[in-house]
């Protein structure tokens, strides 16, 4: 069956090949990206092109940009079946090189743009007592490494929003999951200096071997990605499978990783026991 799938940061990655693979099904995508008319007009012209596709224009940092695409969209089409929030950037280096301010703007798009989107949307699917919100994650939403703690921090803030969320809104019929995937190459890689470390003098102080395992650190996974060609499609294509199951049927994480032959996802599996019994001992099972 078709489905309105509104998907947020179209314009490159794991966005571009969600539309792609999402509108060859028959579903009717809405791809939403910022600078439709600037930086992206050239893949906004791609994807508007394709059949069952329409671009938007949102900038998951602005609460007014957020509120008035979705709302539109709904306006437009009646309801939103799935929403898929995979907008999202990276950040490489070490946590004292990076300022307050740049961590900030980490947590806008990775973790309140997500926020924004469940707000904007959420009425429309509670009216029609269903709906699916798929939250793109990361490997590094479940398990902390070094020289990635800020982003780190949106991602497992992340899970913790699409964990605690699913119960609330289960009684209204609306499935929240998230998809774990690990390292892959493509464009979010490119975005990490914008908000990696502004604060050099203090890199500096850490002296040159903090530099030498930084490199080695970042060396080592693009060494991975090509060692276990890993390819941004297995992503798209695990979200098209969560849309199409049954109602009730989807788990809730999804990982997406050769390198650790989905290590993740037993990590995570592993908790659900433990988490019942805690809810349970806190009064809480009924939740």
């Amino acid at each position: 069956m078709s489905k309105n799938i509104l998907i947020t940061g179209t314009s490159s990655g794991f966005g571009k090949l969600m539309v792609l693979t999402l509108s060859e099904q028959g579903h009717s995508i809405i791809a939403a990206m910022r600078n439709t008319t600037s930086k992206n007009a050239a893949v906004a012209q791609e994807l508007a092109a394709l059949p069952n596709v329409e671009v938007v224009e949102m900038d998951i940092t602005s609460d007014e940009s957020v509120t008035q695409a979705i709302t539109s969209t709904i306006q437009k089409y009646g309801h939103l079946d799935v929403l898929v929030n995979n907008a999202g950037s990276t950040g490489f280096g070490i946590v004292e090189a990076t300022s307050i301010a740049q961590m900030k703007k980490l947590f806008e798009v990775n973790l309140f743009g997500v926020v924004r989107a469940y707000q904007a949307v959420l009425p429309s699917m509670r009216a029609h007592k269903s709906g699916l919100i798929i939250n793109i994650s990361s490997g590094f939403g479940v398990v902390a490494t070094p020289f990635v703690v800020p982003y780190q921090m949106t991602k497992f803030g992340l899970e913790a929003l699409t964990e605690g969320i699913r119960h609330e809104v289960k009684g209204y019929g609306i499935e929240t999951v998230s998809v774990l995937p690990g390292p892959f190459p493509t464009e979010i890689g490119a975005k990490a200096a914008s908000f990696g470390p502004d604060r050099p003098e203090v890199l500096a102080a850490y002296g040159p071997a903090m530099q030498t395992a930084l490199e080695q650190f970042g060396g080592i996974m693009e060494g991975k990605i090509t060692e276990y060609g890993m390819d941004a499609q297995e992503v798209a294509d695990a979200v098209s499978r969560l849309i199409g199951m049954k109602d009730g049927t989807r788990p809730f994480q999804t990982t997406v990783n050769r390198m650790t032959a989905d290590l993740e996802q037993e990590y995570a599996d592993s908790k659900l026991p433990f988490k019942a019994i805690w809810m349970e001992r806190m009064g809480w099972s009924a939740y």
